[in-house]
């Protein structure tokens, strides 16, 4: 195997390894007060939640279609990238191999998780310019972006090794 690929492999069980924790810890905190008068500052409204229960209280709340494209998106197809990277760097067959990493490129595409970091990280950075709301990034919201950019590079060191012909 190219050393190119060990490091490939290395970055896909690393990525596989924080995606969930970041699935499932805390990733967002939003805190929405105000100070009054004589009371001084009063909470109205707290949340804390990870990327699974986001998806649950979604599709309990009846928003079953973004419950279901949040999952899809930032879980099923994650998960079957990072699989079949596995696969494309485990496996022997050559043609399979080509076969399975044409693949990780056509759902890379429709793996959401990085835009999905964004979208937090730029609510995050929105709330901070309102003093009654407060955001706070929580450790789910790290694991979930380190997922991301390890998924990444271990996808662009990938290279397919052609088979040597015994001519």
């Amino acid at each position: 195997m190219l050393k190119r690929n060990i490091a490939a492999l290395i970055l896909t069980i690393v990525s596989l390894s924080l995606l969930y924790p970041g699935l499932t810890k805390p990733i967002l905190q939003v805190v929405i007060s105000a100070e009054l008068p004589i009371i001084g500052k009063t909470t109205f409204y707290e949340q804390t939640q990870s990327i699974l229960e986001t998806v649950d209280t979604l599709y309990n709340t009846n928003n079953k279609f973004v419950a279901i494209l949040i999952f899809l998106f930032s879980v099923i197809i994650p998960f079957t990238k990072g699989v079949i990277l596995l696969g494309v760097l485990l496996i022997r067959n050559f043609a399979f191999k080509a076969k399975l990493y044409r693949f990780v490129f056509i759902i890379g595409k429709w793996s959401m998780a990085d835009v999905f970091v964004v979208g937090v990280f730029m609510a995050f950075l929105s709330t901070q310019s309102n003093n009654s709301i407060e955001a706070n990034l929580l450790e789910g919201f790290n694991y979930f972006a380190f997922y991301c950019i390890l998924s990444l590079l271990g996808i662009q060191m990938t290279t397919l090794e052609k088979p040597e012909s015994n001519a």
